[in-house]
């Protein structure tokens, strides 16, 4: 239910609040605000209401709402367990009434090309939303609070003069918001699929995703039990087949016949009707602000999660219990709101990452149809990367077991610990110490910093131990601490590591990183200021353009057609040292806005020759370097090569064209692709989360068909699982988890009580594989219950 502002009401009519003109109450002087309005009667709007008049019955409280009292779309409500519980703590009234018409369940079953496959554990919980709004009715009711249905809200600024507190739960479409713009600063993106919400006369026995592949495209149904004999039912497909369907020439009902058609099967060949029902697309909100003077957003007017994660009434429902309480809590109205916002902000930031992981998940369905079943199955579950390979053995074991046993997990082994083959390198798993630069050599030669540093990880069980980047040439080094592979004296010192690594660390390969500066050279050590220019002894710096990295910056000279084959010499001299020092794997560095990177991005570079212009002419040169790289790498040993997927920066490479950046390497021998993102431009502006550049080597390993490393916050053991298992990653390369634990991966198997050949203890750590006791109790466990009966539990 939505409601909107419109014009003032008129004289004595219901619509008007109080007769003042001003507010004695102003946000500095209390945070107990005697007369507030909400706009809007939906379940956030309601429940706000109930909750502050159930803590000052002394207040006035008024819902204004353009609708009747029983005007919904949508059909059921999804609530979880944490909810509830913040509810029942909160006002136990609402939470009897709810749990008395409370449907529960436990599985999800998707099914896909004739096959279902179906998970338990998940402990739904969910009711009609037009029953949850009588319920908050009849308890807004009993409280005194002035419910105001058919009424639109007087504008927003009479609102604020007249009351203590206005809280704007005014939908997606919020009028407030759409007043106060400018303070909120809201961003409003709209996504690529259609979606309409029906509903079926009969009750799923599970949460059921069905897959329809038609001769227009694949189409999805999100269907789930609302009450004993009703079910909501949810038909999503992307745009262009929308179109190619028809639907986009279908009225109301014509799309409910044709929707039930198509899924007759899941529907067990019955009808599904509509109510008010209409094909749209979904909406991300977000604001920078949530409060303005004595007016907050909540629920949608502030935020929006997508259906596919069932967060909306979720949310709101939390957003009221958490200003209710702020309001309680702070002295000042300012303080109260501040406090709202900054206790709800991060939670909702995490929810609408998870959203926005789903809904693209949805939105490139059609990439994970070749899927082995339960692969496909598993890789829809985590979807949203909230519901983890641990947390979903938790809660069904043995459909976790059974996609393992596709996936070709021996017996009690996590994925994590299967081994990757590339070329004729065996990984005997999928971690990857991602490189880490350390900017303590001494021209250019690595040091026993490096020897340690990269010696301790090797010893800690990752499959590969990768160097920080290394310099094809002094003035190719980003500062004077970076290491090179230029000189002779340098390969010898690579030698004495790449040794301890293979006679200390059996099993374990180390691989190079040969890279280029470019614009981003001749800087300070990272502590002393990353990319901050040298005080004194810069040496020049060249790349495609003559472009700085950011005001400050050194320019650099356009790279002239001799200089281009000296580093491409340069590049396949480093190689042939690599090679020579007993490197495992060589991986080219073409990502970060170094050399090779600024030949790929449309922001740096502006050539007009044979190597700017088009994507084709801006791959030339990185190609051309690979090949000679390639030349004399042996060809027993793995090539990669980094790239950064997308710029996070406008104008720049995106994700369809990194697909292209890989394809092409790909087609010229790389063996894998490392997945990072950004750095590129100094203005960039990156979305940052837990995995959040997975998404980028998901896209890149599904339809460039190349194995891929993932990279970008994989924080734990589970992360690196589910990335596998889901079929989104073959490796996953982690940098500060190591730097706090180089011990990471066999602790990782540790903690999940595997001992096998994917993580081999070095012999003098043997007796450190299992963690250490803590301190002990000696006081008696309870044993009997009060009838002398032992228990169980």
């Amino acid at each position: 239910m939505v409601s909107s502002q419109g014009s003032p009401v008129g004289p004595g009519a219901r619509g008007t609040a109080r007769t003042t003109t001003t507010n004695p109450h102003s946000p500095a002087q209390t945070s107990h605000p005697l007369h507030a309005a909400i706009v809007g009667g939906g379940p956030g709007g309601l429940y706000t209401a109930a909750l502050l008049k159930r803590l000052a019955p002394d207040r006035e409280v008024t819902v204004y709402e353009r609708g009747a009292p029983d005007d919904t779309f949508g059909f059921g409500v999804v609530l979880s367990d944490e909810t509830l519980g913040g509810i029942e703590h909160a006002d136990p009234v609402v939470h009897e009434a709810l749990k008395a018409h409370f449907v529960r369940w436990d599985d999800i079953d998707i099914v896909h090309r004739g096959t279902r496959h179906t998970s338990g554990g998940h402990r739904f919980a969910a009711l009609g939303r037009r029953r949850l709004l009588d319920i908050l009715h009849d308890r807004c009711r009993d409280l005194g609070v002035d419910l105001r249905p058919r009424t639109e809200a007087p504008p927003p600024d009479e609102l604020a003069r007249t009351h203590d507190l206005v809280v704007a739960a005014d939908g997606v479409h919020s009028a407030t918001r759409e007043r106060y713009r400018d303070v909120f600063r809201p961003h409003l993106t709209s996504h690529r699929c259609r979606y309409i919400w029906l509903a079926a006369d009969f009750a799923f026995d599970a949460f059921r995703f069905e897959i329809a592949e038609t001769e227009h495209g694949v189409m999805q149904l999100h269907g789930y039990p609302f009450a004993p004999d009703a079910s909501t039912v949810i038909v999503e497909m992307r745009e262009e087949v929308w179109r190619a369907a028809g639907f986009d020439e279908l009225g109301e009902t014509e799309s409910t016949v044709r929707c039930a058609e198509i899924f007759a099967e899941a529907l067990r060949g019955r009808p599904l009707r509509s109510n008010k029902s209409a094909w749209t697309t979904f909406r991300t909100v977000v604001n920078e602000r949530w409060s303005h003077g004595n007016t907050v957003l909540l629920g949608d007017a502030a935020h929006t999660a997508h259906f596919s994660i069932g967060s909306g009434t979720k949310l709101a429902v939390e957003d009221a219990l958490a200003l209710a309480a702020c309001l309680e809590e702070h002295p000042t109205l300012q303080a109260a709101l501040s406090a709202y916002e900054e206790e709800r902000r991060p939670v909702v930031a995490s929810t609408q990452r998870a959203a926005k992981a789903s809904l693209e998940w949805f939105e490139d369905l059609d990439r994970y149809l070749g899927q082995p079943p339960r692969q496909f199955a598993f890789n829809l579950l985590t979807r949203s990367r909230r519901v983890t390979h641990g947390n979903l053995r938790l809660r069904d074991a043995g459909f976790t077991d059974s996609v393992e046993r596709e996936f070709g997990c021996p017996p009690g082994t996590p994925p994590m610990f299967t081994p990757l083959r590339l070329r004729g390198l065996t990984l005997r798993n999928r971690v990857v110490v991602s490189p880490m630069d350390m900017y303590s050599a001494t021209d250019g030669v690595p040091g026993d910093v490096h020897l340690v540093h990269l010696g301790a990880r090797a010893l800690g069980g990752a499959a590969l131990v990768m160097t920080e980047m290394v310099c094809v040439s002094a003035e190719g080094r980003i500062t004077p601490g970076c290491t090179g592979l230029y000189t002779g004296r340098q390969g010898e010192a690579w030698r004495r590591i790449t040794d301890f690594v293979h006679d200390s660390a059996p099993g374990t390969a180390i691989g190079v990183q040969l890279g280029h500066s470019g614009r981003k050279g001749s800087t300070r050590l990272m502590w002393e200021g990353m990319d901050e220019p040298l005080p004194e002894g810069n040496w020049p710096l060249v790349a495609p353009s003559p472009l700085p990295y950011r005001p400050g910056s050194q320019t650099p000279r356009e790279l002239t057609r001799a200089q281009l084959t000296d580093v491409r010499r340069q590049f396949r001299d480093a190689a042939a040292r690599a090679a020579g020092a007993g490197f495992d794997l060589l991986e080219l560095h073409c990502a970060h806005g170094y050399l090779l990177s600024g030949f790929l991005s449309p922001l740096t570079n502006h050539r007009t020759d044979a190597y700017g212009g088009s994507p084709h002419n801006r791959l030339r040169f990185p190609l051309e370097v690979f090949d000679a790289v390639r030349e004399v790498w042996p060809d027993e040993r793995p090539m990669t090569v980094r790239v950064s997927a997308t710029d996070w920066a406008e104008g720049g490479t995106g994700a369809e064209e990194a697909v292209d950046i890989a394809r092409a390497f790909a087609a010229h021998g790389a063996d894998a692709v490392d997945v990072s993102t950004g750095q590129v431009v100094a203005d960039e502006r990156p979305e940052f989360g837990r995995s959040y550049q997975a998404p980028y080597a998901d896209r890149i390993r599904h339809e460039a068909g190349v194995p891929v490393i993932a990279v970008g916050a994989i924080s734990s053991w589970d992360d690196v699982n589910s990335l596998v298992l889901a079929g989104r990653a073959d490796l996953c390369a982690l940098a500060r988890p190591h730097l706090y634990d180089p011990h990471w991966t066999l602790h990782a198997a540790a903690e999940q009580g595997y001992d096998g050949p994917g993580a081999v203890w070095p012999a003098p750590y043997r007796a450190g594989s299992r963690p250490p006791r803590t301190g002990r109790t000696d006081d008696p466990k309870p044993r009997l219950t009060p009838h002398g009966r032992r228990q169980d539990g």
